[in-house]
């Protein structure tokens, strides 16, 4: 910006300042990437397939390669998003005991803005939060399958904090 008077330059800052924090705001949920706070595991958004009663999807990549598939459905009685981790599900239809037996947390997933005002994860199409908090991902990831001899070795934070936007 040599040779540019500095007035230019000084007004053109917060414009591009501006530009940038709108740009990072502008993440649909759908492309959200997240990570928590020591780096053991980040957390893709992908847009939703067909299932009508799924509102978020997403994967959890975690340290040895392995990676948990994770889905959102809201509740009907007291609206909430609950989210499941899964690890190494069977494919096609599955009975409940099946998905129980590979379900390796569930919970209400929360989201948290800048001034850190809770909320509830926003379905796809939405802004991505600043944040997302796992209650107890952590406690429950040290008793699953994945976790230990074969699987992963590193447990993450339960609060993850929005890392970028998928292009």
């Amino acid at each position: 910006m040599a040779g540019l008077c500095p007035h230019f330059v000084s007004a053109a800052v917060p414009v591009l300042l501006a530009a940038t924090a709108s740009a990072q705001a502008a993440c649909p949920m759908e492309l959200a990437v997240y990570g928590d706070r020591d780096k053991a595991a980040t957390v893709d958004f992908t847009p939703r397939g067909e299932g009508a009663a799924i509102t978020n999807q997403f994967r959890m990549a975690l340290d040895k390669g392995v990676v948990l598939d994770g889905l959102v459905m809201w509740t009907d009685d007291v609206e909430r998003p609950n989210g499941m981790l899964m690890y190494k599900c069977p494919e096609g239809d599955v009975t409940g005991e099946e998905l129980e037996a590979c379900t390796v947390w569930q919970g209400v997933i929360y989201s948290a803005d800048k001034s850190g005002r809770i909320g509830l994860l926003p379905a796809e199409r939405a802004d991505a939060p600043e944040t997302l908090i796992f209650p107890d991902l952590a406690y429950s990831l040290r008793f699953s399958s994945a976790y230990g001899e074969g699987g992963f070795s590193r447990l993450p934070w339960d609060v993850f904090t929005l890392q970028g936007c998928q292009e």
